[in-house]
């Protein structure tokens, strides 16, 4: 079963895949014809068709168009102006039909019962929440009351399509032909078939522009500062300044509204002069130790999520910091990036479902003790056994990414071989814990965060080519989440699984 925002998700993924929405439109439509010839003769028969706004009406002038071919006497209701892009081709396509197509437009007093031998309800889709309106409300009494073989497309209008009938008014159909998978709405219908319209299994796969457009919260107009997010960055060390810093503002560029960079006094005035954008808090010491806990966990109470570990260093106080530190965020459910040194750290430690750890193939094995398999399949099937393992989500990086909560798992291609250079995986830490901080659920943030990361460094590399570096992917992250599709259509390398 499938949700409509899942379904919608398929469908951007597979445009972006480079199979055009008016294929699936025309291949749904298409199938519905197939079904009705199982169980009608066509010859010398009459049918109506209801279409309405949005992609379901556009099935059903595809319907119209398949069902003249045959040799019906076609009629089309249309319920007002539908201009959802591909709707409009297929409107255009059957206007010049005048010859096997008849086309009405009706306002809601004017739609009264008919008599066909085939009625096609191509009303409302699975944007409907709500009641149905006028002209709708009216047009499915009037389907109802007609006389005729009824035929839904993908769901009866009037229904929910995650939760079912709730709506007093809707279709009832004598058969519902539903597209790629069965809506949650529809799970308790008999009278429903399945049939596949192209969408290709990589699509849901493969992290694609439909997770990022789909998943991503909206501010509300009303919010106030903080609202959208807290991040807080806890890392560093005298040695190095660069990795806390880039994961701080590419969390802070995903567009949560605050982020605390938390860094030893050695080096937060060098951070502090980077960006005032950053809330630097300084702790004391070269480097993070057992002491600093007590006013770190101070700051960890004002956040909706944690990185730690950028730059953080290996030492041996800094360590058992690291391995204390992550036992103080699971006590307070926090949601938290565990990366690079801390990472290493916590090798072998059960964590939970509110971390995500971002290992390469080297920090993998250090902390499960398994060697990543060069094999894409093997590797899926590792990382769900470590995830379940030590129950957390896991997002190794790779030359294709392999993404896991323990159950299921995604893939992400985004990216190119420029970005091998310093600061990248830095970079990704902080996108992961700004999506976490916008409430996105941790295994999503994981996998955005990589798509989103690669697709920023696309959009450098088609600039720069192989001369990029991280601070300019943090950049364009803007880019790559406002327009994630056509960023992604448009990138200049790809990988081609062997």
């Amino acid at each position: 079963m499938i949700s409509s925002k899942e379904m919608r998700i398929l469908e951007i993924n597979s445009e972006a895949l480079g199979i055009p929405t008016l294929l699936l439109m025309e291949n749904a439509g298409s199938s519905v014809v197939d079904e009705i010839k199982k169980r009608i003769n066509l010859s010398g028969k009459k049918a109506v068709i209801f279409a309405g706004h949005g992609g379901k009406g556009g099935d059903g002038l595809v319907v119209a168009r398949h069902l003249a071919e045959e040799g019906v006497e076609v009629e089309v209701i249309l319920l007002g102006e539908n201009k959802h892009k591909d709707a409009v081709v297929n409107l255009n396509a059957i206007i010049d039909m005048d010859y096997s197509v008849k086309i009405r437009n009706l306002n809601g007093d004017q739609i009264k019962p008919v008599e066909a031998d085939i009625l096609v309800d191509a009303m409302l889709g699975t944007g409907l929440k709500g009641e149905p309106r006028e002209p709708f409300k009216s047009a499915i009494q009037a389907f109802n009351d007609s006389k005729g073989f009824k035929i839904s497309i993908d769901l009866p209008s009037g229904y929910d399509a995650d939760k079912g009938c709730v709506n007093e008014v809707f279709v009832r159909a004598d058969l519902v032909v539903t597209f790629h998978d069965i809506k949650r709405g529809l799970a308790n219908l008999n009278n429903i078939v399945v049939r596949k319209i192209g969408i290709p299994l990589e699509a849901s796969i493969y992290v694609g522009p439909g997770d990022v457009l789909l998943n991503m919260p909206k501010r509300d107009p009303r919010s106030k500062k903080g609202d959208n997010g807290r991040v807080a960055v806890i890392g560093g060390s005298h040695q190095f300044s660069g990795a806390p810093y880039f994961s701080s503002m590419a969390a802070l560029k995903t567009g949560v509204d605050l982020v605390y960079a938390v860094v030893p006094e050695s080096i937060s005035r060098v951070i502090s002069e980077r960006s005032p954008d950053l809330i630097v808090i300084e702790t004391k010491g070269n480097d993070f130790s057992k002491s600093n806990l007590d006013d770190i966990k101070e700051i960890i109470k004002r956040v909706d999520s944690v990185v730690v570990g950028p730059g953080m260093g290996t030492s041996q106080e800094t360590r058992e910091f690291s391995k204390e530190i992550v036992k103080l965020l699971m006590d307070m459910n926090k949601h938290t990036v565990l990366d690079a040194d801390a990472l290493k750290a916590s090798a072998g430690m059960r964590l939970n479902k509110n971390f995500v750890i971002t290992p390469h193939a080297g920090e993998f094995e250090i902390f499960s003790g398994v060697k990543p398999s060069p094999s894409i399949k093997e590797r899926i099937k590792q990382v769900i056994e470590i995830s379940n393992k030590y129950n957390v989500n896991i997002l190794l990086k790779g030359f294709v990414d392999v993404a896991s909560e323990g159950i299921t798992f995604k893939l992400n291609k985004t990216g190119n071989p420029a970005m091998t250079v310093g600061g990248t995986g830095d970079v990704l830490t902080g996108i992961i814990a700004g999506l976490m901080a916008r409430k996105v659920n941790p295994f999503m943030s994981s996998y955005m965060g990589a798509f989103i990361n690669g697709i920023a460094g696309s959009i450098v590399y088609e600039r720069l080519g192989e001369h990029l570096k991280a601070s300019e992917i943090i950049e364009a992250i803007p880019d790559a989440m406002n327009d994630p599709l056509s960023n992604f259509q448009k990138r200049t390398y790809r990988r081609i699984l062997e």
